[in-house]
């Protein structure tokens, strides 16, 4: 049987967060201090373009989320979905793989957004839930089936997985292609969780924030509504497309018209006037970008590799430091025994100082709270890195960032200082 992340703890005897898949500290304690913690980041880009202008910062988030305006296109909730509605729905669902007899779309505020809409259409208060990845499945799918009232049990492989399903019933089935590791789930094993869920009578969600572009583009897997699930959702900001951060959710046709009343009854339904965007960012997707992506983070793995070795966890489209190795490393810089941090604060003041003092924008703050706990680098854009200065010079700037935290360390304040602002507690 498999362990929910609830009840795992990290290398130093943390117990992970409620809903996070990795403790928090005392430092960065709550949501609060999170929203706080991303406060101070937008001020050291603010200042960043007070100095040099869009240019002084350098965004190696993986993710695009700004959004291209036509001049002749006019922008309003009500009449530009008169003119975009269907081509929205046409590049959707071509996007996704659909079939326009059997699928629709739904374009959500964010990814998340979208996921909650479904599984709000899809539970009930004490159904069961199981997911499946490579590694764990994304608090946006956990949170909401808490909040619900749903019992949820992760899983990490098809055994796992069918083990579950043969214990008592399971309503829904979720399904991640791409993990937050960035780890991907083989295509036999994605047939597999498909016939088991259909064999159990469970019907399946994926999340596939980033899958939907991965999968087929990377690993030549079908697009996600050419598999056999009930409905499934994307985010628009990363991998190919360039934004706005909405979530593109797709399944048969009576499903997504139940998420789409339920969407709107809780406003998580994007504003339409945003519609013009998201067929934009569809429309000039192409594999090859997704492509170009991966192989310029793979230039930068190398470098990192370089410095950092085996602690530097490799995929196919990903390079990590894990967040116990960073405040391990900088542990020993500082010749210190005890962790007088936690191994999350540790990333999260690696990565203020790479923004700090470097303009370098990591994945670290695109979420609230993040979803991942290390210093993750994926998908970045070529030509971001190159105007940086390459590869080995951003794998210097994060062992600097390193250098920098294990002087800190010994006075814990400093961290809190470059975190939130504040030496002392309030």
């Amino acid at each position: 049987m498999s362990t929910t992340i609830e009840e795992r703890k990290d290398r130093f005897g943390n117990s992970l967060s409620p809903g996070l898949p990795y403790a928090r500290g005392r430092i960065v304690a709550t949501g609060a201090d999170e929203h706080i913690k991303l406060a101070r980041a937008q001020n050291f880009m603010a200042e960043w373009i007070s100095r040099d202008g869009e240019q002084g910062l350098f965004n190696l988030s993986g993710l695009e989320r700004g959004m291209a305006v036509a001049a002749d296109e006019t922008y309003n909730d009500e009449t530009t979905p008169a003119v975009f509605g269907e081509a929205l729905k046409t590049s959707g669902l071509e996007h996704l793989g659909g079939n326009v007899d059997t699928h629709d779309v739904l374009l959500a505020n964010r990814q998340s957004a979208a996921l909650f809409a479904a599984l709000m259409v899809l539970l009930e208060r004490g159904d069961r839930v199981v997911g499946i990845s490579a590694d764990y499945t994304h608090p946006a799918i956990t949170r909401p089936a808490a909040l619900l009232g749903a019992e949820f049990i992760d899983t990490r492989t098809v055994d796992e997985l069918e083990s579950m399903l043969v214990q008592r019933s399971t309503k829904l089935v979720v399904l991640t292609r791409l993990a937050v590791s960035y780890r991907v789930l083989p295509i036999d094993a994605v047939h597999r969780v498909i016939e088991k869920a259909r064999s159990a009578g469970s019907m399946i969600l994926v999340d596939d924030a980033g899958g939907a572009r991965v999968g087929p583009a990377i690993f030549d897997q079908p697009r996600m509504l050419e598999l056999d699930i009930d409905v499934g959702a994307t985010g628009l900001d990363k991998y190919g497309t360039v934004g706005p951060r909405l979530g593109l959710l797709g399944g048969m046709k009576a499903l997504v018209a139940e998420v789409r009343t339920r969407a709107f009854e809780y406003g998580l339904e994007a504003r339409p006037m945003l519609y013009p965007a998201a067929v934009h960012s569809l429309d000039q997707y192409r594999p090859d970008r997704v492509r170009a992506l991966r192989d310029c983070t793979a230039t930068f793995t190398g470098a990192l590799k370089q410095l950092y070795g085996d602690r530097v966890q490799e995929t196919e489209v990903s390079a990590q430091i894990r967040h116990e190795d960073i405040l391990e490393i900088a542990m020993q810089r500082a010749g210190l025994e005890k962790p007088p941090i936690a191994p999350y604060e540790a990333t999260a003041a690696v990565a203020m100082l790479l923004l700090r003092d470097y303009g370098v924008l990591t994945v670290h703050f695109a979420g609230l709270p993040p979803g991942t706990s290390g210093l993750l680098f994926k998908f970045l854009s070529p030509e971001v890195l190159a105007r940086f200065g390459g590869p080995q010079k951003l794998a210097r700037a994060v062992d600097a960032a390193i250098d920098q935290l294990s002087e800190m360390l010994p006075e814990p304040a400093h961290v809190r200082e470059l975190l939130l602002g504040r030496s002392e507690v309030p």
